[in-house]
């Protein structure tokens, strides 16, 4: 399992953007900027897509930030080119296909007996390292918005307190 503060774990592998055209996208292609990666279980789900649009709804905002944003799930690229076409729509941000589970393996989220990924959150740097990890049972959709509203926390670099939101004031030593 990787851990805050460590290099990622290195990967290459086919990603779907919205106009069908399938692409190698490689962590070291996002060197220099804040990567926002997340799995999710699979495709043509009843709760994987209001998070996926969520991400979609909020993108401008993570790329204000100055971050990139990817999904990945172990679905293969044709499945990720039908679901963008006949439900998603335009996502604005590639699909990773992990179709031999390697990168689910890599960063901690597979479940193995089941075959897909577990809902993974990782907030990496421009070193690419970790700084924020979040894990959440498949039947459970994570927040967007708390994604982003760690981010910028991040960014920061100061002390944010619970529920800090961008704007406000940070916690300073006594």
């Amino acid at each position: 399992m990787p851990m805050i503060d460590q290099l990622a774990p290195n990967f290459t592998t086919d990603a779907v953007f919205d106009n069908g055209e399938v692409k190698k996208v490689s962590l070291s292609d996002y060197k220099g900027k804040w990567l926002v990666l997340f799995f999710y279980p699979l495709d043509v789900t009843l709760l994987c897509p209001t998070e996926l649009t969520q991400f979609r709804d909020l993108l401008n905002e993570f790329k204000s930030a100055g971050a990139e944003v990817l999904g990945c799930s172990v679905d293969s690229v044709p499945s990720h080119k039908r679901w963008l076409k006949d439900d998603l729509g335009n996502l604005n941000y590639p699909l990773l296909s992990d179709l031999t589970k390697r990168l689910s393996r890599d960063f901690g989220v597979l479940i193995e007996e089941r075959g897909i990924a577990t809902r993974g959150t990782f907030i990496i740097d421009p070193q690419q390292k970790i700084q924020y990890i979040g894990i959440h049972t498949p039947t459970i959709g994570r927040d967007a918005n708390e994604v982003l509203r760690v981010l910028q926390a991040l960014q920061s670099g100061e002390l944010c307190g619970a529920g800090w939101k961008k704007g406000q004031s940070f916690i300073k030593p006594k």
